[in-house]
């Protein structure tokens, strides 16, 4: 180790102007310090700035100065320090003593300032991500806990580097928190857990921060960027592919994906831009107005639309409107817009251009790939917009193929004007010129005789071409000869005047267009004058010349160019000899000046004018002017000039006078600042200016001169003497340049710097330069890794693409032919529909299935007897006590083990008691209604969660009072689109196999309910004749062969009785089918029978194709035939369970049928292999559109009955309104304005609680059977229903259930329905109290004995036992009534008990 001194006292910092060395402290304190830095030598330095310098061994033993510490402020720091015991402090003297730790880690914020520091104590602690010694670093004795060189800082590296919102999830979503991993030294990999849906703030991607952290230490360690993309929010082709991320358009869905399986066939999937389809750059289309004409348009890649899709239109947006035209597409690179016509509005437009956008499908947009530039360029055009003369006419585009139509004086297309050719005239025509020429302006009306005077001429039919009019213009009857640059065609005429004789004074424009007949003359309404001589001011001057004239008369705007011949105008100057310093001074003349025009001073010896000011006609003041002299005769002495002269015009007896008395003195001298001529200031601090003469010598010393000195732009106040200059400095920072100026002379004695009090040290900034060095390599090296990671995930990407286009070769065929099948005829299923009745059940049954679900024959409709029902007579007084009901039901809420069922239940009963008083029903509802919103509201639930679920008793009675006031809209209205909806799925799903025993439908709705196996059917018609009379005429029934005997029945059943309500049916249970075939034969067919196939213990049900039944068969149903086989199988399908079933028909998934499928019987069983191919009849599945495009209009015409205030004859219900206002109300008292929150509402209100009941369930309305499937398929209905009710926005994406991706595109339409008519709802007038309970009075009075409501207080009693000893306190508490008190005693005390 080298001695301290070593280093001598000649290394300085750079930015120190004094640094004072420091001698050799004592070796022992050295030494210490050398062991503590590991071998490298420390060494303080003080400089008078009371700065500590620490310094260490560089590389190669240079020295390297890493921190300056500041020590004391003010004051010097003495030699003399010393270490602390411990040695973490160094003791520096001062006037006090002041303690500096040897180290400062904590400053530096990341490894890499840390390490780059350069100070030897400090290192980068990883885990607790901080810099510190490395004793102070928790178990830093370990591999990667401490680093103390820069490649040991941690970086991290992501695989993959983005990834779409939508794609599939890596994991659930969670914060970071992962373990130190026991990783290679020099890199390491990690896996984090990702997310599958993130929304994006705006544009397509979206910069996140992933940060690695220590369960250890619970601090993060290192983060890195990943990239969320979103391909879903391009909505062109080009924008999509053209996209740097992994985006693929589908052509025939019109959407951007990042999974091209998503796209409906494999040749609709764009990757490249120029496979997109677009429009071509095609001429100026010109369209003329009110004119039916097609427009054809070049293009190319235009897809052909696809069975169910809507054709090309095109779409014209005039002035704000928009305009559809139906389009043909000849193939891919030509479509037409169909014949019609198109007009804009006004007549100040004579040329229009439109945007024109081709769409197919009804919104799906061709692409144009230049939208600064629209293709294509369609113009409409109006032949008489500003064209109101025929040379305006003709002048027009000849493209435009616009005409003169003399008869109707108008400009006109040829097919708008009369068939006789001498009333059209046309540019490119023989008869091509436009008589009657008009002339309306004349610019200007006078000039002067001599001519030269440019005249403009303006008016209409002024000629189509130059030499029309080139020698035929006289103005005033003098010739004026046309110019070419200033002809505008049929408009204006500029013509240069001749000269007038003496004679003429006045006179009109005459031209002649082409020849002078009559027709092609025009004379001007004004008259062209000549112009008078004016009149001079003054009218005498100097013979020498250069005097002023003014020049009054009349008409001096005459002519189009103005001049006037003059002498040339001098100017003067003071003028003095030779010899003598020039110290300019304001001096005053007198003498003749009256003519002077402009007076000015000159000395002879000097070329520079100074000019004089003419104060009256005997007196002038001038500025003296100075004196030019030559470096020999430059002199400190006060001296005399020999002559003076004055420059008056040209005057020049004045130029030389002798023996004046004016006296120059010597010039001020100024000193520059310093060698370098830049002063350093501090702000505040005055400038000084040295020099001589500052002041004249002048006998009294009382003259002064005025001194102005700028430092930059700004003066600055000046106190003058003799040798110096005193200015104030103004309120600058920075390099500024200093000028004074005295008389007519400035001098700059360099620049001044005021120095700015800086924030910052140059050891500061040389600090924040190197971080910033080393965070740009660190970046360069962040860079390098992502690109060479981005190739190797490029490579790997591609593999997968191949394996994935080789799998979607293999269903293409599978998705085309399932597509096909779901295009029926919708004419069909509405045919069958307008000959059935409607089967409403009653209301007492309609309310029943409603309120309590399930039961059929409920308490409520059986009688009591008499000795129970006197106690609840008692009891009934009470529940029509306001405050008892409430407190009861509050009481009976409070109680923990009063489930959601008894909730439902009691809420049901109470409605059914208040059936004959729904006022009294409907105040208590209101009341409980606004309780649980002040409920919801104090505990800081959100307020959309409100009437969300059925958790209180008010919510399940709100449900039943829209049950009991909106059944007459039910029937009268809803019920018929709801039915109708009902029986079209039932039909629809009957077109294709339905699975016996799970209930999957191949043209399922519901995914949880879809057959994924591909099954080979065809459809039989049977004749079938009826059960009730044989000699009826045959029903013809459509039945699919792989149906089974039940199945074959029901269907039978449904076409026979299509008009009988189903509990009037017969059962299918009780009726066999019987084959009736040739010569008499009969055969019975059952799903089990002795012909029953088995295979690996298995049965297969049968089928008409097992009994190989043709089309056109006989078939009947007749009672049912009691047999040895089904008695001892009881008509069971098997003696498997459903839950064997279910895991038989998985571990065949992916065959060519399940056994127990009701399709053929096999030969032998399927094959269990070929396990790689269940992804891909996944796969094929996923694409197969459902039959949502064939229910579209039933569902359509269901919510639009429903979410439309006067539909079908009939009003909206008054309890819809009224209940709508009441919310209103309650959102008004407590400052909710938000209109979410009011929607939400509404939604939960009745959407929500009542009409999503009844369109899953239509059993509650109608007397018909609901199956499996139809009950799945109206789930998905419902489902959608509510998310049209919805104020928030469902992200989409591949992983979202089918069911809400049927009607994705249509949910925006039914969401503006809603909006709309809760819009309507709060526009119309609100309905008083007394309408309500009018109302409220026919609905009970129309019911009232439906149920028995003594049956009802039985059953609400049963609750007051069952909770006696929580309810009966309360209850006693809160009737403060004594009657009241009385009353709930004696109902307590009966001791009613259910029969």
């Amino acid at each position: 180790m080298s001695h301290p001194c070593s280093f001598g006292p000649g290394v300085w910092a750079p930015w120190q102007q004094s640094l004072l060395p420091l001698p050799c402290p004592p070796r022992g304190l050295w030494a210490e310090a050398g062991l503590r830095a590991e071998h490298r030598l420390n060494s303080p330095w003080l400089s008078s700035s009371s700065s500590l310098q620490i310094r260490v061994d560089g590389p190669r033993g240079n020295a390297l100065q890493y921190e300056t510490v500041q020590v004391v402020e003010p004051g010097p720091v003495l030699r003399d320090m010393a270490f602390s015991k411990d040695h973490e402090q160094l003791y520096i003297m001062s006037e006090r003593q002041v303690r500096v730790p040897v180290e400062s880690c904590g400053q530096y914020q990341s490894c890499g300032e840390c390490l780059g520091s350069g100070d030897p104590h400090c290192g980068w602690c990883v885990l607790h991500n901080t810099c510190t010694r490395k004793e102070r670093c928790e178990r830093s004795k370990e591999p990667r806990r401490f680093a103390s060189e820069m490649k040991q800082c941690v970086r991290l590296t992501v695989h993959p580097s983005n990834i779409s919102v939508s794609q599939e999830p890596l994991g659930e979503w969670a914060p970071l928190c992962s373990t130190f991993l026991s990783v290679e030294p020099q890199h390491g990999a990690m896996a984090a857990p990702m997310t599958s849906w993130l929304a994006l703030p705006t544009g397509d991607h979206h910069v996140v921060q992933l940060q690695l952290k220590s369960k250890e230490t619970g601090m993060t360690f290192a983060s890195t960027s990943f990239v969320f993309y979103n391909c879903s929010v391009h909505n062109s082709c080009l924008s999509c592919v053209e996209s740097p991320y992994r985006c693929h358009w589908c052509k025939y869905r019109h959407v951007c994906t990042h999974d091209p399986k998503t796209c409906s066939f494999q040749e609709g999937r764009v990757k490249l831009p120029e496979d997109c389809p677009q429009l071509l750059r095609v001429d100026k289309i010109l369209v003329p107005v009110e004119v039916i004409k097609p427009i054809t348009l070049k293009a190319k890649n235009l897809p052909q639309p696809q069975s169910g899709q809507r054709g090309y239109e095109c779409v014209l947006r005039i002035q704000g409107s928009e305009q559809r035209v139906p389009a043909l597409r000849f193939n891919s690179s030509r479509v037409q817009c169909q014949n019609s016509s198109y007009s804009y509005e006004g007549m100040e437009i004579n040329n229009l251009p439109v945007e024109l956008t081709v769409v197919w499908n009804g919104h799906f947009n061709i692409d144009n790939p230049a939208p600064s530039c629209p293709l294509p360029a369609v113009h409409l055009y109006k032949c008489g917009a500003r064209r109101e003369s025929c040379g305006l006419c003709l002048k027009a585009d000849p493209d435009f193929e616009c005409g003169w139509c003399q008869g109707q004086g108008q400009c006109t297309l040829r097919q708008h004007c009369p068939i006789h050719e001498s009333q059209w005239l046309e540019l490119s025509g023989a008869n091509s010129k436009c008589t009657n020429p008009r002339i309306t302006e004349i610019i200007p009306v006078t000039g002067p005789r001599e001519g030269g005077t440019k005249v403009t001429i303006r008016g209409e039919n002024l000629g189509l071409e130059f030499r029309d009019i080139a020698s035929h213009v006289k103005v005033a009857g003098v010739e004026c000869s046309p110019l070419v640059d200033g002809y505008i065609p049929a408009e204006q005429i500029v013509c240069e005047m001749g000269e007038a004789k003496p004679s003429q004074h006045a006179g009109f424009v005459e031209i002649c267009v082409a020849v002078c007949r009559p027709e092609f003359m025009a004379r001007s309404s004004q008259l062209y004058y000549f112009m008078v001589s004016p009149d001079l001011k003054p009218s005498r001057g100097p013979m020498s010349g250069g005097t002023q004239v003014t020049i009054t008369g009349t008409n001096l705007n005459a002519g189009s160019n103005v001049v006037v011949p003059a002498a040339e105008l001098v100017r003067g100057a003071i003028m003095s000899t030779p010899g003598c310093p020039a110290a300019p001074r304001e001096t005053r003349w007198v003498g003749e000046a009256a003519r002077v025009q402009s007076p000015a001073a000159q000395p002879p010896c000097s070329p520079s004018l100074q000019l004089c000011e003419v104060l009256s006609a005997t007196e002038m003041t001038c500025q003296a002017p100075a004196l030019a002299l030559g470096p020999d005769h430059q002199s400190d002495l006060t001296e005399r000039p020999e002559e003076f002269g004055f420059i008056l015009d040209n005057v020049q007896s004045l130029l030389i006078l002798n023996k004046t008395n004016f006296t120059y003195y010597p010039n001020p001298v100024f000193e520059a600042f310093g060698p370098s001529g830049i002063l350093e200031l501090k702000p505040g601090t005055p400038i000084i200016l040295k020099g001589k003469n500052l002041i004249p010598p002048v006998a009294g010393g009382n003259v002064k001169l005025n001194y102005t000195v700028l430092v930059g732009e700004k003066p600055c106040t000046v106190t003058v003497s003799d040798v110096q200059l005193l200015c104030e400095s103004p309120n600058l920072i920075g390099r500024h340049k200093v000028m004074a100026r005295v008389g007519g002379m400035e001098y700059s004695p360099g620049m001044v710097y005021i120095a700015p009090d800086s924030p910052l040290s140059l050891p500061a900034i040389v600090s924040i330069a190197v971080a910033g060095g080393l965070l740009i390599i660190f970046i360069v090296a962040v860079l390098i890794a992502y690109k060479r990671k981005s190739r190797e995930s490029d490579l790997t990407l591609k593999r997968l693409q191949m394996q994935m286009d080789n799998l979607e070769s293999r269903v293409a065929l599978e998705c085309k032919e399932a597509f096909a099948e779901l295009q029926t005829d919708i004419h069909e299923l509405t045919s069958d529909l307008d000959g059935a009745g409607i089967p409403f059940l009653d209301y007492r049954t309609y309310t029943m299935r409603v309120l309590f679900p399930g039961i059929e024959d409920h308490p409520v409709l059986r009688d009591l007897e008499e000795r129970v029902e006197k106690g609840l007579k008692l009891f009934a007084q009470l529940i029509n006590n306001k405050v008892f009901l409430l407190s009861f039901i509050r009481t009976l809420e409070s109680q923990r083990s009063f489930s959601m069922r008894d909730r439902g239940n009691v809420a049901s009963l109470i409605m059914t008691v208040l059936q004959s008083k729904l006022e009294y029903a409907t105040d208590v509802l209101k009341q409980l209604l606004a309780d649980l919103i002040d409920k919801n509201l104090e505990s800081k639930n959100h307020p959309k969660l409100l009437l969300r679920r059925t958790e209180s008793v008010a919510e399940k009675m709100l449900t039943n009072w829209f049950t009991f006031l909106l059944y007459k809209f039910l029937k009268e209205c809803a019920g018929e689109p709801l039915f109708s909806l009902f029986c079209a799925i039932k039909q629809q799903m009957e077109k294709g196999p339905i699975d016996a025993i799970t209930g999957e439908a191949r043209y399922s709705l519901s995914e949880d309910k879809l057959i994924r196996q591909q099954i080979d059917y065809k459809t039989l018609v049977l004749s079938c004749v009826s059960p009730d009379s044989a000699n009826s005429p045959e029903v013809p029934v459509k039945i699919l062969n792989c149906d089974t005997i039940t199945q074959v029945k029901e269907k039978i059943l449904d076409a026979i009785f299509k008009n009988v309500p189903c509990s009037h049916r017969p059962k299918a249970a009780d009726m066999d089918l019987e084959w009736r075939q040739g010569s008499g034969a009969r055969m019975i067919l059952q799903d089990e029978d002795i012909t029953t196939k088995i295979e690996n213990d298995w049965k297969r049900l049968n089928t008409l194709a097992h009994y190989q039944v043709p089309d056109g068969s006989v078939v009947a149903l007749v009672s049912k035939q009691v047999t040895a086989y089904n008695a001892v199988n009881n008509s069971t399908v098997s003696r498997t369970s459903a839950s064997k079933y279910g895991e038989f028909t998985e571990s065949f998934w992916g065959t060519e049928g399940a056994l127990s499928r009701p399709v053929p019987p096999l030969a032998s069983p399927p094959p269990t292999g070929r396990p790689h191919l269940k992804p891909v009849l996944r796969a094929a599945s996923a694409l197969v559109p459902p039959p949502q495009g064939t229910l579209q209009k039933f569902v359509d015409d269901l919510f639009e009955t429903i979410f439309s205030t006067a539909h079908r004859g009939s009003a909206l219900p008054l309890a819809i309104k009224y209940m709508f206002d009441f919310l209103d109300e309650q959102a008004d008292k407590h400052g909710i304005h938000d209109p979410h929150v009011r929607h939400t509402w509404k939604s939960n209100c009745l959407p929500l609680r009542f009409w999503v009941n009844m369109i899953k369930n239509p059993q509650f309305v109608f007397d018909i059977h609901k199956n499996s499937i139809t009950d799945a398929c109206l789930s998905v209905v419902a489902q959608t229903f509510m998310d049209s009710c919805s104020t928030s926005e469902h992200r989409l994406g591949k992983d979202s259930p089918s069911n809400k991706l049927l009607y994705a595109k249509d949910i925006p339409s039914y969401k503006n329905w809603v909006e709309r008519y809760y819009s309507d709802i709060g526009k119309m007038p609100a309905i008083s109290d007394q309408d309500m309970n009018a109302y409220l009075a026919e609905q009970s009075r129309m019911h009232m004995n439906e149920f028995n409501t003594m049956s009802a207080l039985s059953e609400i009693f049963s609750y007051v036992g069952k909770y006696s000893e929580e309810v009966s306190p309360a209850l006693l508490g809160v009737s403060r009534n004594p009657k009241v008190r009385k009353e709930l005693q004696q109902a307590l005390g009966t001791g009613v008990h259910k029969p």
